[in-house]
């Protein structure tokens, strides 16, 4: 368990905007159920490995609060809520990824169920594992989105 000065020197510098994440806490039910943030792709070297898709690419990262709360569907209806009501309200964003740890198959199976799909499997320094990127671009998202609202 991480200590006090850690949190604080970890999100300090994206609650101040020192750092180019956006972080959000989501309720569920009126209680603080996950963690979710954003952020673009270029300002974060170490994505470059992603090739040209970086350019006009947010990634986001996704962190439910409590077990008990996990695989009970609730990680792509905040995955999608997410992309409607932020990611892709930016009109100069095409795509969105999101890197699970390559062995997290909850994770995957949620990110599929949400729309996004494999791209690469990559190497991050600093990361303990791959992450297996997945991606959803614009167009497939609106299109869903379409889809379900008929």
């Amino acid at each position: 368990m991480p200590s006090l000065e850690q949190v604080r020197a970890k999100y300090v510098p994206r609650i101040s905007g020192a750092e180019p994440s956006r972080s959000y806490i989501v309720e569920v039910d009126d209680a603080p159920t996950a963690f979710i943030q954003c952020y673009r792709i270029c300002d974060w070297p170490d994505y470059a490995i992603i090739g040209e898709q970086a350019a006009n690419a947010a990634g986001i990262d996704l962190f439910i609060a409590e077990r008990e709360r996990a695989h009970r569907g609730l990680g792509p209806r905040i995955i999608r809520e997410f992309l409607h009501r932020v990611v892709f309200r930016e009109p100069n964003l095409d795509s969105c990824v999101i890197g699970p740890a390559q062995n997290n198959r909850a994770a995957i199976r949620a990110y599929e169920k949400a729309g996004f799909r494999y791209l690469k499997t990559i190497s991050i320094p600093g990361e303990l594992e791959p992450e297996y990127l997945m991606r959803i671009g614009r167009d497939e998202f609106e299109r869903s989105v379409a889809t379900q609202s008929r």
